[in-house]
């Protein structure tokens, strides 16, 4: 089985310099959906037809596995499909695809393929109450298809008809290379329909099947930002089912936005309008509060994540309490227990069990070790303007609140950093360690007023 997919549309109505099949869909571009569909049916090859800002959608998406053709000008899809032939093998069958119809799942293609077999061609095709806008499927009397009409070359009898043409379908390659270089542009467009084949392969006697897909979702495309919205809805609506389905809590279905893969263990609870980018795992009995970002990142069993907090490249392991509003960026890592509070923000760093940063501070490029408390205010100063260096807390240390750590420095087991100070030089362990300036008070001292008062 072989792949092709159209891809060469401008979208002039998305109103974007960005190319259509580039706009993104729960996180990812619509091309990108299309082809994960096409992998997962273990293709032997894979054409993408690109037109419009062709080099810029490859640049984005550009693979091994790809072979990427362009059509230009833009003659309609049966001229799009045409340029992809001279790449096909003659004795594949051959699927045809559009990268801005995002949707279509594997389960309804696996459908559509086992229908035409080796020999036949299989056409998707919906039901619809409206179907302003789309080819219709015409049949004879004992109900084989004998072609498809456009709409706009249709007759009022033939608009009537309510079976519409998803354009998804699939044909013996080499009967498809005849049949395209056979149909014209006889049509009100002059382009060259791919749904003229159809014409052509019956009066050839092929034999024509059709398949209706899981969900008529499936086959909706995107030509505007509305209806770019509209199957984002759609998308997540299907993710939040999936999910539930698989055991998790979520607050409010309708408010939860997965634009990625995300991994979910038992008794995991979600709040409402969370976010997950790239892959997020969750282990058993993870709670996510309200309004949370959570990228690229693995959370351990029973932790809590609080509302308003932002985990980006981090990994926790069990029992950790992180937020309300904490950020965690690239290159975190948390042991268990480990308390992250109100305005921390963690970057590059190891912190292990049980230690604790609940309010307020900065703590990058550091390695902390277990039962550490860092005060309230404690900040790492870890780049000089060119170089970043790393901090060493080690286990039990104590570090008072409003505290410079300026690295590269470490503070040994046990140590105590009393509060205000600005740490230059490495702490031993066991002591106390303090610099703060003599604490004066002047007598007879009075605020300055304003000229005048």
């Amino acid at each position: 089985m072989e792949v092709v997919i159209l891809a060469a549309g401008q979208g002039k109505r998305m109103r974007s310099v960005l190319p259509k099949v580039l706009q993104p869909l729960a996180g990812r571009p619509l091309l990108a959906h299309v082809l994960a569909s096409a992998r997962s049916l273990g293709a032997r090859r894979i054409c993408v037809v690109h037109g419009h800002e062709g080099e810029v959608v490859r640049s984005k998406l550009d693979a091994p596995d790809l072979v990427w053709v362009e059509q230009s000008p833009q003659l309609g899809t049966g001229h799009a499909v045409l340029q992809a032939v001279p790449h096909l093998s003659d004795q594949a069958q051959v699927l045809v695809l559009y990268g801005d119809v995002p949707l279509i799942g594997v389960h309804t293609l696996m459908r559509l393929m086992d229908a035409a077999g080796r020999d036949r061609m299989a056409l998707l095709t919906v039901e619809l109450s409206n179907p302003v806008g789309y080819g219709r499927i015409l049949r004879d009397g004992a109900g084989r298809v004998t072609r498809i009409v456009e709409e706009k070359d249709a007759t009022s009898d033939e608009r009537r008809v309510h079976e519409i043409n998803t354009g998804i379908l699939v044909a013996p390659a080499a009967r498809l290379r005849d049949w395209l270089g056979r149909i014209g542009n006889d049509n009100a467009q002059g382009e060259y329909y791919l749904t003229d084949v159809i014409g052509l392969a019956v009066g050839d006697g092929m034999v024509i099947v059709t398949v209706a897909p899981d969900d008529v979702s499936e086959t909706l495309g995107v030509n505007s930002k509305e209806q770019l919205a509209t199957l984002e809805r759609t998308f997540q609506a299907s993710m939040a089912r999936r999910l539930m389905d698989a055991g998790v809590t979520l607050i409010d279905p309708l408010r939860i936005n997965v634009r990625g893969e995300l991994l979910c263990g038992s008794d995991v609870e979600i709040d409402i309008n969370c976010i997950f980018e790239g892959r997020v795992e969750l282990g058993d009995g993870v709670v996510v509060g309200a309004n949370c970002v959570l990228r690229d990142a693995r959370i351990g069993n029973g932790t809590r994540v609080a509302p308003f907090s932002y985990l980006d490249g981090t990994a926790t392991g069990e029992e950790c309490v992180i937020g309300p509003f904490a950020r965690t960026r690239p290159g975190t890592v948390l042991a268990n227990g480990v308390h992250i509070g109100n305005f921390v923000e963690i970057k590059n760093s190891n912190i292990a069990d049980d230690s604790k940063a609940n309010h307020l501070s900065y703590i990058g490029d550091a390695d902390v070790g277990a039962r550490v408390n860092i005060g309230a205010g404690t900040i790492t100063c870890n780049y000089d303007g060119v170089n970043k260096y790393r901090t060493e807390i080690d286990d039990d240390a104590f570090i008072g609140s409003d505290t410079q750590l300026v690295a590269p420095v470490r503070i040994g087991r046990g140590a105590t950093i009393g509060a205000g100070t600005t740490l230059t030089r490495d702490a031993p362990p066991d002591q106390l360690t303090v610099s703060r300036t003599r604490q004066k008070s002047h007598m007879g001292w009075a605020r300055p007023v304003k000229k005048g008062e």
